[in-house]
């Protein structure tokens, strides 16, 4: 009986293949493929492959490599491209991409030439991975797409990054990502961990995690490796010994079918076992392939050995045949990374340095023994661990370059941190690489801020600064220092950011004019204008623009421009963005034109002109993805697009943008405006648990960031906060929520923002009565400072004067037909809704009750639309007992009017005067002369007796209500109290459970 060194079947994972079937028919979607080392991820995926691979979908695969965390960055992506290219051409791939530009895939792959620009850039990478993602969508257009990333446990970050884009991006399409990684490997702070739990909380993604084999699995599979019947007893031995894990089962049988009498004491031994029984010429090979990695072409191995190449072949055969390597194209693989791993640690250390030694070696003899693009990187490891310090740093520093303009921006900050530890090991250091240490601090630095490590690019700013300050000012490369810190302190919200700006500016010479200053000076305008020093901000947007229209310099004339307009935006003209647009154009520059669509269109929505900004971010992100950036820089203008779909009341439409910029996982920068919105919807269509969950998030994310917040983002968080405080009743809560905004006055657009804030301040003070003196004071005090910019700011501020109306006790309905008006105007049903429900209590009140139902009918009508069900079910209640009012008897006993009778049956509840003032929309002041001529004409002295005498003389039935504000009656009142009342009173306190209160919720 002998053994074969694999299963020819794949044995135990019926249910994995069946839930893979399952995910590809569901596709798109993603498979995170998880479990220990040897358990069979790669054989499980390697058998699906092959069963749907032509059949019933294409199949692209990829593998990390362990050399991967060290620097070499999208190692999958570019095996996958490679075998697309080798598939269909480049020229098949042109096809498939936008505008069949593929010079950003000359950074993964030189077959596609050279890059449009060896600039590193945030737009330069958003392309290439809108890139990547399209292609797999066009592929997927003739079929389905499966595209499986092999042991993630390795991968850099930029893999990891492309990685997370692919998953969460993919919409339409039916491409399935299938991932595996080891999960033993992920100790606390691997940094793939992170990514998982990010993942699997992502719609239509799973995990599967490849349990051990049972009993009677390992029974099959060692008949499987015997192809016979196991003898009596070998199966338990071999399940006690392996636990089930197949690899291990496999490396436990002896060539004749049996288990050695004495078994390995290690893991590593037991993997060593099926090694050392091979010739001892295969084991020097076996050694020597193990430097190379997880895979090494048959070529490279050629020139390490020193054998020709009949006589590698011939001493690799008993390891092939033995199933330890495997043939993988024109190379070689270990069966499994753990044999490869416990050769190469079965190497003395004279001998392990000889090795990397003899690789860099060959490598540097004939660079075409290595992948093109993974030369340096391949060097740079292999130096470093021959103890070589001079190449290591050599090596190093050029995979820098390669990984820069490959936009892999940590593992180009990996390769700096190389060469900055090996510096002082090098004395001629700075002559060997071109470049003095400053210079690699600044791009360690530069990378450090790509990356987002910029705590890290603080660090290696500072110390740049003392090696400058050692050697005499240079004043060019200190401002470029001081702006880089500056711009990673604004990132971590670190106080001196300002400074540092200025002070880049101020190591600038005036004279002569230079395209530096001008930059230093738009870059420190730029981020003056989120303070309060608009002044400045004006100022210095001023001389840059001076400078660069002197040097002719068209994007920092687009930039300057940009930066004054937005320093200080009026929205009563737009003659500055009629000088901007021009400029953009001419800049030529898709960052720079993006941006513009982005300003217009916020100037546009600032304007009250809702329908020519959504289609102007519309039309920004039609760009966005005709310039590859759609997922990325397109995200913001979702921003720009939903809030004027939201203005004109098109809120199915502007959740459908949100939701799906929500989906693509935003920047900080942008979601807070996504919450926010979408709470704010949630909140006025009476979803108030949405729309809490909405603003939890967005606060959260507000804590993430810095205290120097854009009022965009700041005070649209506090107006919802305090909105939905209004909707459960907490008006008090409410006023402490926007306190904030009564705090920070002068930052840019503080009008556009504030005025909302503030209408909902004052409806809060409006609820507190009294008690809220002080806070309205202040609240005053803040509005008077405000300008009113344009058509919108113009309508939030008189709904702040009819709001204000109310606090004083009075319903003023010329101030809120004003509002409705000036909404109506804007395009603007929600809020111009919700004035005319205020001018028909006024009306009401006045006993207009004509033009009361006129405007209630209306505003029906608007929140019907609108979906807005607490706003309809109190526009509906209002309207109903109005119409009841005007069908009452004009009559009344006891001399008494009719109004006085209505409040006498309120007095018989046990009504406060503030409760009967709000129930008949009168002032309280009213109620009470209304309750004392009731006492008078009563002959009576309080209001118990008055209530005595109505049930006396039975002037009201029973039925005709006893419930209470607070809705606990059982009567059939119409209490408008809110909480958990059981009653059955008509109004919002009978509820069974808190609801919204419609009547609370502000513009």
């Amino acid at each position: 009986m002998s053994a074969h060194a694999m299963s020819p079947v794949l044995v135990g994972r019926s249910v994995e293949l069946g839930r893979l079937d399952d995910a590809l028919a569901a596709a798109p979607g993603a498979v995170l493929v998880g479990g220990e080392a040897g358990l069979g991820k790669t054989r499980l995926i390697r058998e699906f492959a092959t069963a749907v691979d032509g059949r019933r979908a294409r199949v692209l695969s990829g593998g990390c490599l362990e050399l991967g965390s060290n620097g070499l960055p999208f190692a999958p992506f570019t095996t996958v491209l490679r075998g697309l290219v080798r598939d269909v051409g480049i020229d098949g791939i042109a096809g498939l991409v936008p505008r069949g530009d593929t010079s950003c895939l000359a950074r993964l792959l030189p077959e596609f030439g050279e890059p449009e620009s060896d600039a590193a850039s945030d737009e330069e990478r958003a392309r290439l991975f809108e890139v990547m993602l399209t292609l797999l969508e066009r592929l997927a257009e003739s079929g389905p797409v499966m595209l499986v990333i092999e042991d993630a446990h390795w991968a850099d970050r930029s893999t990891r990054d492309l990685l997370s884009f692919l998953i969460r991006n993919v919409a339409d399409a039916p491409v399935l990502i299938v991932v595996t990684f080891r999960s033993d490997e992920l100790h606390r702070a691997h940094p793939l961990r992170p990514l998982l739990a990010g993942l699997e909380r992502a719609e239509r993604v799973r995990r599967m995690e490849i349990g051990r084999l049972t009993r009677s699995d390992v029974a099959s599979l060692v008949a499987q490796l015997l192809d016979d019947t196991p003898p009596a007893g070998l199966v338990d031995r071999v399940t006690a010994r392996s636990e089930g894990n197949p690899l291990f089962i496999e490396a436990l049988l002896d060539d004749d079918g049996t288990m050695p009498c004495l078994l390995p004491e290690s893991l590593r031994d037991l993997l060593l076992a099926g090694v050392q029984r091979l010739p001892e010429e295969t084991q020097e090979a076996l050694r020597d392939a193990s430097g190379g990695g997880t895979r090494i072409d048959h070529a490279l191995l050629t020139a390490v050995t020193g054998l020709d190449d009949a006589e590698l072949t011939r001493v690799l055969r008993p390891a092939v045949a033995a199933n330890v390597l495997v043939v993988d194209g024109d190379g070689y693989a270990f069966r499994h990374a753990l044999i490869r791993e416990a050769v190469s640690d079965d190497l003395l250390p004279g001998e392990y340095t000889r090795l990397h030694k003899r690789y860099a070696e060959a490598m540097e003899n004939d660079p075409n023994l290595v992948p093109p693009g993974r030369l340096w990187v391949e060097l740079s490891f292999h130096w470093e661990r021959a103890h070589n310090s001079t190449w290591a740093l050599v090596a190093s520093w050029r995979a820098a370059a390669e990984a820069r303009k490959s936009l892999a921006y940590a593992e180009c900050l990996t390769m700096l941190s190389r060469v900055l530890g090996l510096w002082d090991q090098v004395p001629d250091a700075a002559e060997r690489i071109g470049a003095d240490q400053i210079k690699v601090l600044q791009d360690a630095a530069t990378a450090a801020d790509q990356a987002g490590e910029f705590d890290r690019g603080i660090k290696l700013v500072n110390a740049a600064l003392r090696e400058l300050e050692s050697r005499g000012d240079e004043p060019e490369l200190r401002a470029g220092l001081l702006e880089l810190r500056g711009r990673m302190r604004y990132q971590m919200a670190l106080p001196g950011f300002v400074e540092d700006l200025s002070a880049a500016v101020d190591a600038l010479p005036v004279d002569p004019p230079s395209a530096l200053r001008a930059r230093a000076l738009s870059t420190l305008g730029k981020y003056v204008r989120i303070t309060t020093d608009i002044a400045k901000a004006r100022q210095t947007a001023e001389e840059a623009l001076s400078i660069a229209r002197a040097l002719g310099d068209p994007v920092t004339i687009a930039e300057a421009l940009i930066t004054r307009f937005c320093a200080d935006i009026d929205y009563e003209s737009d003659t500055g963005l009629l000088e901007l647009e021009e400029a953009a154009e001419n800049a030529g520059a898709h960052r720079v034109l993006l941006r513009h669509y982005v300003i217009k269109s916020h100037f546009l929505e600032g304007a009250g002109r809702h329908e020519e900004a959504a289609a102007v971010a519309a039309r920004g992100k039609e760009l966005a993805r005709e310039y590859g950036v759609e997922r990325t820089q397109g995200t913001f203008l979702s921003i720009n697009q939903a809030e004027p779909l939201v203005s004109l009341g098109r809120w199915d439409e502007a959740l459908a943008v949100l939701n799906h910029a929500m989906e693509q996982d935003p920047a900080v920068t942008t979601r807070t405006s996504l919450l926010v919105l979408s709470g704010w919807v949630s909140l006025a269509r009476g979803d108030i648990g949405t729309a809490r969950a909405r603003l939890v998030l967005s606060s959260e994310i507000m804590n993430l960031k810095m205290k120097w917040m854009k009022t965009q983002d700041y005070f649209t968080m506090l107006w919802l906060e305090a909105n939905i405080l209004l909707a459960e009743g907490d008006a008090r809560a409410a006023l402490d929520a926007v306190r904030p905004v009564l705090d920070h006055s002068g930052l840019p657009d503080d009008a556009r923002y504030a005025w909302p804030t503030l209408a909902v301040a004052v409806a809060a003070c409006a609820d507190l009565g009294d008690a809220a003196a002080d806070d309205l004071r202040r609240v005053e005090e803040r509005a008077a400072g405000l300008a009113s910019r344009g058509p919108l700011q113009r309508a939030h501020k008189l709904m702040f004067a009819a709001e204000l109306t109310r606090v004083r006790g009075v319903l003023d309905r010329a101030a809120w037909d004003a509002a409705a008006a000036a909404f109506e105007a804007v395009g603007n049903p929600y809020h111009r809704a919700r004035a005319l429900f205020r001018a028909a209590e006024a009306a009401a009140a006045g006993g207009d009750h004509d033009a009361a139902t006129v405007r209630l009918e209306t505003a029906a009508e608007l929140a019907a639309g609108l979906g807005a069900a607490p706003l309809g079910e109190l526009v509906a209640d209002l309207l109903r007992r109005t119409r009841t009012s005007r069908r009452g008897d004009p009559s009344a006993p006891l001399g008494l009017t009719p109004r006085e009778f209505e409040v006498l049956r309120l007095v018989a509840q046990g009504r406060s005067n503030r409760d009967i003032a709000g129930a008949l929309f009168i002032s309280v002041k009213t109620a009470s002369v209304h309750v004392s001529n009731i006492l008078g004409k009563l002959d009576v002295t309080s209001r118990g007796e008055a209530a005595a005498t109505a049930h006396r003389l039975g002037l009201f039935s029973l039925g005709n209500g006893t419930g209470d504000a607070n809705g606990t009656g059982n009567g059939t009142g119409t209490g408008t109290g809110s909480g958990n009342g059981n009653g059955h009173g008509r109004g919002a306190g009978a509820a069974n459970g808190r609801r919204v209160r419609a009547d609370q919720m502000r513009a």
